[in-house]
């Protein structure tokens, strides 16, 4: 079609259409959104089998930081990794505090007692750190492995999330979320893996896995 010159008739119907059924959309979902009023500090659970739950967690935690709010991360399982996440974060410590409080995956440690203890302190800083007016957000990493092999006590996690203050936000990630805490939470992801090269005998890649 050359400058200047009208679109042909059964063109110009196809645009009217597309945009009569724009401007319906954009009607219901402004219904929509007017109707959304609440604001509260969220419960948000990162699960599934499939990577990326501590990544989505850590962009949440740089999204709030570019808000110029606090944030809080509690490592439950993984001990101070050098991760390129880690770096970044730790340029800006006015706004985030890294706490890694594990010594590992439990295949790692072979040890339940020391597991138990590590869990334990880890929970505490957690508990701490919730407790602080000063965080905005509080990310809790692998809170759900441990809470798998049963080295907290479910029901305490689930009393202290919720006497959480109003808006304060806090984030659980790791596999095998507890029905409780999913039933608690106000939003849950589950990672879906499609496919993995590790299974093709990819090692580890600087900058996509750490």
């Amino acid at each position: 079609m050359t400058q200047g010159t009208s679109a042909p008739p059964e063109e110009e119907d196809e645009i009217a259409r597309h945009n009569r059924k724009m401007a319906k959309k954009k009607a219901a979902r402004d219904k929509i959104l007017a109707t959304k009023t609440i604001e509260k500090g969220l419960l948000i659970v990162h699960t599934g089998k499939g990577k990326g739950k501590s990544t989505a967690a850590m962009g949440l935690a740089i999204r709030a930081m570019g808000n110029g709010m606090r944030v809080g991360i509690v490592q439950f399982v993984k001990g101070v990794w050098e991760t390129g996440e880690r770096k970044v974060l730790d340029k800006f410590p006015g706004l985030v505090t890294i706490k890694a409080m594990g010594e590992g995956f439990t295949w790692e440690t072979q040890d339940r007692t020391r597991d138990i203890a590590a869990a334990a302190k880890a929970w505490a800083m957690a508990r701490e750190m919730i407790a602080d007016p000063s965080y905005a957000m509080v990310i809790l990493d692998e809170l759900n492995i441990v809470l798998r092999y049963g080295y907290i006590p479910l029901e305490d996690v689930l009393e202290g999330l919720a006497a959480r203050r109003d808006g304060l936000h806090v984030v659980v990630t790791g596999r095998n979320a507890k029905d409780e805490l999913i039933a608690a939470a106000d939003l849950v992801t589950e990672m879906t893996q499609v496919k993995h090269p590790f299974r093709s005998g990819v090692k580890a890649q600087v900058g996509v896995e750490f």
